[in-house]
């Protein structure tokens, strides 16, 4: 009989946590979960650390072609038994794959925890990937691209990256591209998935009315404790600064849409939760101040917000409007002067304490969720190893200064280290629209 390391355990408590406990198995894997005892359902997630920054620019999309593929059949479930595992019980299955993560999940009533864990571990450890359902999923996710295309709101984003993340591989869309797409084998998933669906690179993640032993059980049946002989994958580091651009796309569309984007800061910045409150503040929500000013005031779109995207080591900021074309210049003109004000201008204490209780409301209102939960959970464990509680998030949001805001300001508002990528109707669409 194999001797197995005795794993470790932490358990903490807060009243607006739950209850919350981790075990780190001997082979590296983690178990995080979150009791919610007064709901009858449960959220679960297997979170692998890769994702399309670990791609080159020759296999770009088989991070996102893989979590397609697992669905498609494994050792113990074939593709209708998988569609149906938890549907059929009114519950659901799904997965996603982002810049640094791949997530399948499910959420079910407590008494189908044991479904849950079977159907997710086989679609983790045992997929087929069988050659002639690579050849069809190809054509649904070359449709999904295409799709994406249709979407210009959507893929002005993967524009904007491509300019903030220059030649670093987090500039290449997570999807992939149609050439790399088609030429995807059964031999480029095996290999890719060897290499990176890891153990120490894996995190179970639930949320509900679970308990921890018995989910760390369930790990311990589907998962086993057996140490991989693959080492893992080491990331390069994320890039620090781009070259601001300005492009311009012609494309068959009745609106032009605007996207402006730099480099922001990483989950473990020090400025985080300052950027959090600017970008609630400049342009989160109908109160927000670019909503007000290019919505309210002036009247030229529908649309406006800013975004920040954290990382590990890096993320980004921007801001997205649609407008009429002849209208892109003063949208462009207006953001701007909002960055200045913000720069030059310490918040009021009225408008800063209405931002933070947004914010603090926002945060609080997610928890209603077991899928919210479960993702704050697996996403807090990949990246800093511990749960960072709603508690501490209050507080720290809390300590957020005016000076503080100033600060995040003058650092990433500096308009000349944007880059600026416009869809532009084409003319004939233009005219069309105005006729």
């Amino acid at each position: 009989m194999n001797k197995i390391s005795p794993s470790r355990t932490e358990q903490t408590q807060s009243p607006l946590a739950a209850h919350y406990q981790k075990t780190v198995l001997s082979n590296g894997l983690r178990i995080v979960t979150e009791e919610v005892p007064y709901v009858r359902s449960i959220s679960i997630g297997v979170w692998i650390n890769v994702g399309s920054r670990d791609e080159s620019n020759e296999n770009n999309g088989i991070s996102h072609f893989i979590e397609h593929m697992v669905f498609k059949g494994t050792k113990n479930y074939n593709l209708q038994d998988i569609a149906r595992s938890l549907e059929s019980v009114g519950g659901y299955l799904n997965a996603f794959t982002s810049k640094e993560h791949t997530c399948f999940y499910a959420r079910a009533l407590d008494t189908h925890l044991t479904k849950a864990m079977s159907v997710i571990a086989d679609l983790v450890r045992y997929p087929l990937f069988d050659e002639k359902e690579i050849e069809k999923e190809k054509s649904v996710v070359l449709e999904e691209l295409k799709n994406m295309e249709d979407n210009p709101d959507e893929l002005i984003h993967d524009y904007v990256d491509q300019h903030v993340y220059y030649k670093h591989p987090l500039a290449s869309p997570v999807i992939g591209t149609a050439n790399n797409i088609s030429h995807f084998t059964n031999r480029n998933l095996i290999e890719y998935k060897r290499k990176h669906y890891l153990p120490e690179n894996m995190v179970v993640a639930a949320s509900g009315n679970v308990r921890h032993e018995s989910v760390v059980e369930l790990v311990r049946k589907y998962f086993g404790e057996k140490t991989s002989t693959t080492r893992s994958h080491r990331r390069n580091r994320g890039p620090q600064k781009h070259r601001a651009q300005t492009q311009v796309v012609e494309k068959p569309i009745m609106q032009a849409h605007v996207c402006m984007g730099t480099i922001g800061c990483s989950v473990k910045s020090h400025l985080r939760y300052p950027m959090l409150v600017m970008n609630t503040l400049l342009g989160e929500g109908m109160s927000s101040r670019l909503f007000q000013s290019l919505r309210e005031r002036h009247g030229l779109g529908y649309t406006v917000y800013s975004f920040t995207n954290t990382m590990s080591d890096t993320g980004n900021f921007g801001v997205y409007t649609a407008t009429d074309a002849k209208n892109v210049d003063r949208s462009i003109e207006l953001i701007t002067k909002e960055f200045e004000k913000l720069k030059a201008t310490l918040v009021s204490s009225a408008e800063l304490k209405r931002t933070k209780s947004q914010l603090k409301g926002m945060m609080m209102l997610s928890l209603e969720s077991m899928s919210s939960r479960m993702m704050r959970l697996g996403g807090s464990e990949l990246y800093y190893g511990n749960h960072i509680t709603l508690d501490e998030i209050v507080r720290k949001i809390d300590a957020v200064s005016a000076g503080d805001i100033s600060e995040t300001a003058n650092k990433f508002l500096q308009i000349e280290n944007f880059s600026t990528v416009i869809f532009k109707p084409t003319a004939s669409q233009h005219t069309n629209g105005n006729a």
